[in-house]
């Protein structure tokens, strides 16, 4: 397996395989692999010839410094797990911030139409910003002929769409389903930093999703809302951030159902000093 630190040397590697008209997939990750990230990258092998998975703690998606630090960073183990899928059909990009900043570490300003002044957006500032600009830089150096992201960051997956489409880009936008823990917890790099007493109750966020979709059949937003904001006041170690019901396209907060459109349930919720989130399809 090829692993490469400078952009100079992965676009050479992918010129020279695309000169053999061999078909480029990628995984854009942050590191701390987990099995979810692998079904990314075996998603991604099964629909072309060779995967690129690039392996980048971005600083300008960051708007919390410490967040940041305690980041995982583990590279060596992220390459052997990616070993135990294929040692020949993944090339790594895990470069530096200057390599991809080029010195210059600060994030280009995008407009996504709305899309990143919801939830997330409103609670974590400059973030869909710092996504868009590593994400593009990415795209541009790798050139993939599809990219796959998953639907645990469903608003970062439609504003990848979004961004695409609005900088006419050349590539696919491939979602994949959430994975999960075998006990609900949608998989995430951060799951390893549960203090055990966290870790036990999280799974709490998914089941509380799966009631929330049912009562969503016969109940308005706002008394799914009201009862989930209850769950969590009554709940001794999770602290909600939101819970908002929106529209798949959109993402604007739902006011009132209409049957010819989807919606989805989104959650924040805090596991100690812990940001855990997670969504459901609600139709």
């Amino acid at each position: 397996m090829e692993v490469y630190s400078e952009k100079q040397q992965i676009t050479a590697a992918i010129d020279a395989a695309k000169a053999k008209k061999l078909t480029l997939g990628l995984v854009p990750t942050m590191g701390a692999l987990h099995e979810g990230h692998l079904q990314l990258v075996i998603k991604a092998l099964e629909e072309n010839d060779l995967v690129a998975v690039s392996i980048f703690v971005n600083p300008t998606q960051f708007d919390n410094p410490d967040d940041l630090d305690k980041y995982p960073r583990t590279l060596e183990n992220d390459i052997a797990l990616l070993k135990t899928v294929s040692a020949t059909k993944i090339m790594v990009y895990a470069p530096t911030v200057d390599d991809v900043y080029e010195g210059n570490t600060v994030s280009e300003t995008f407009d996504f139409d709305g899309l990143e002044h919801e939830m997330e957006g409103k609670f974590r500032d400059g973030h869909f910003d710092g996504v868009g600009t590593i994400v593009k830089r990415l795209f541009e150096i790798v050139k993939p002929h599809k990219a796959y992201f998953g639907e645990k960051d469903f608003q970062q997956l439609q504003i990848i769409k979004k961004l695409v489409e609005k900088h006419h880009m050349p590539l696919e936008i491939v979602g994949c389903k959430i994975h999960r823990e075998a006990n609900g917890l949608a998989m995430s790099s951060r799951n390893t930093r549960l203090k055990p007493e966290f870790s036990i109750a999280a799974p709490f966020i998914y089941e509380t999703l799966k009631t929330a979709k049912i009562k969503f059949g016969t109940k308005s937003a706002n008394e799914v809302k009201e009862w989930v904001e209850k769950q969590f006041k009554n709940h001794d170690l999770l602290e909600l951030e939101y819970f908002i019901i929106s529209e798949v396209e959109t993402l604007k907060p739902l006011k009132r159902k209409s049957n010819n459109k989807a919606y989805r349930a989104f959650i924040a919720v805090y596991a100690d000093d812990i940001r855990l989130i997670d969504n459901i399809a609600l139709n």
